[in-house]
Parts: C-alpha cells; structure tokens; sequence
C-alpha cells in the first residue's frame, strides 16, 4: 500500500522548487475522501480527486491541475 500523504509531502517540496510552482504551500491528502487540496501563498487553492489513483497517477493528477 502506498503512503499517499509521504508521496504529497515529497512532491510539494519538489514543486516549490520549480519555478512555476514555488508559490505551493501544501499539498493536503484528505484519505477518506481520497481528495488533494492544493493551497497557494495568494490564498488560492484547488481540490484535485485522485480516488482509485496509483502513487504515479495521483502525482499526475496534482502536477496537471496545478498547471506545472
């Protein structure tokens, strides 16, 4: 079984150190809703479902939606 929250805690530090997403503060995995909440410094945030996804599918999921 694949540690959603560590894969979400170690993709946020590799975004922040991008260009285009080093406005990211957290990734948050909500495991019952199986939902990843994206919030940026502006205040912003995005709700991103990554049920049934694999580890590599969800990261897929969030870098698409965050527009990396």
């Amino acid at each position: 079984m694949e540690d959603k929250r560590e894969i979400c805690r170690l993709l946020l530090a590799t975004l922040q150190a991008t260009y285009s997403a080093s406005d990211l503060v957290d990734l948050e995995y909500d495991a019952e809703a199986e939902i990843v909440t994206a919030t940026f410094a502006s205040g912003g945030f995005r709700r991103i479902n990554v049920a049934m996804d694999s580890g590599t599918a969800m990261i897929r999921d969030i870098v698409n939606h965050i527009g990396c």
